[in-house]
């Protein structure tokens, strides 16, 4: 079934659980996510970066439709990090369900604006947008200069934001950042800011960088009441660690013998998400919900 996000996490919201947003490019990656929020029956979200759309092409995205709209669990299809107006559209005329648009290193005033004219476009066929405020680091050599400075999304901007935009779902920055963390690094997760964003915003928000933070960390912000956690690093690299490990042992020039226990692999890691953030055995509570569907799909 496929959802919008203000569906998706409007239920994950009152229920005090996350949904897991899952960046996939290809088939197998496809494959994994959403055969492993099957299992679980917990809800998911197919997250695609620009760069992953641009190289999975339009076509692929009819199938990926096809595939989460007849699954018997919940899904959204969702543009992670827009960064264009055309990104947004292009995402639109695939079907996207949902859409963000991320203007966090702009200025605020380009932010607001960016991030305003998405919405108005967004809102039109029923498309919901995720806005970002503050930084999300990187790894490499940002990430120690990014919790170092202690870039972090302010609660009084935050809310002026919403208020300005109206954008649906909000990513924040509250000390996590992109990708694996360097061994010497322990990621912070700032708990006390988030809880001081959740006191004057009330829409659902989002912790992007999800992957390598502590357990008990991410269990905390969800608790506490973050509502969609981004996975992409956590999953593929677990998917690429054994495929180099079938490349090492095998020729592997078949995908029917490579991948199958890439995809395993990969699994697992979801697995291992969608019960950290407490949505396993959760999509039965979409159980009579309207699919969304936009006037022009």
């Amino acid at each position: 079934m496929l959802l919008n996000m203000n569906q998706m996490l409007s239920v994950a919201k009152e229920n005090h659980f996350a949904v897991g947003a899952y960046n996939v490019s290809n088939s197998e990656l496809l494959k994994a996510a959403v055969e492993q929020c099957e299992a679980d029956n917990a809800p998911g979200i197919i997250a695609v970066h620009p760069t992953e759309m641009a190289y999975a092409k339009d076509d692929f995205f009819a199938y990926v439709l096809q595939r989460i709209k007849n699954s018997k669990v919940p899904f959204v299809l969702h543009l992670d990090h827009g960064d264009t107006i055309n990104n947004v559209a292009r995402a639109i005329h695939n079907g996207f369900s949902s859409v963000m648009i991320d203007g966090s290193l702009a200025t605020w005033e380009d932010n607001v604006a960016i991030t305003k004219k998405t919405v108005d476009m967004c809102h039109l066929v029923g498309v919901t947008v995720e806005g970002e405020l503050g930084t999300i680091g990187q790894t490499g050599n940002h990430i120690k200069e990014h919790l170092q400075n202690g870039i972090y999304t302010q609660p009084e901007d935050a809310k002026k934001f919403v208020e300005e935009t109206g954008v649906d779902t909000l990513a924040v920055g509250i000390g996590t950042a992109h990708g694996i963390y360097p061994s010497d690094v322990t990621p912070k997760i700032r708990i006390d800011i988030l809880k001081d964003i959740m006191a004057v915003v009330d829409n659902p928000l989002v912790l992007h960088g999800g992957s390598s933070n502590p357990d008990d960390q991410i269990a905390e912000a969800v608790k506490t009441g973050i509502s969609k956690i981004n996975i992409s690093s956590d999953y593929k690299h677990a998917f690429f660690v054994q495929a180099r490990k079938v490349l090492a042992e095998d020729d592997g020039w078949d995908p029917n013998n490579l991948f199958p226990s890439c995809i395993d692999a990969a699994k697992e890691v979801v697995h291992h998400k969608n019960d950290l953030f407490g949505s396993v055995d959760k999509a039965s509570l979409y159980d009579g919900m309207d699919p969304w569907r936009s006037e022009f799909l």
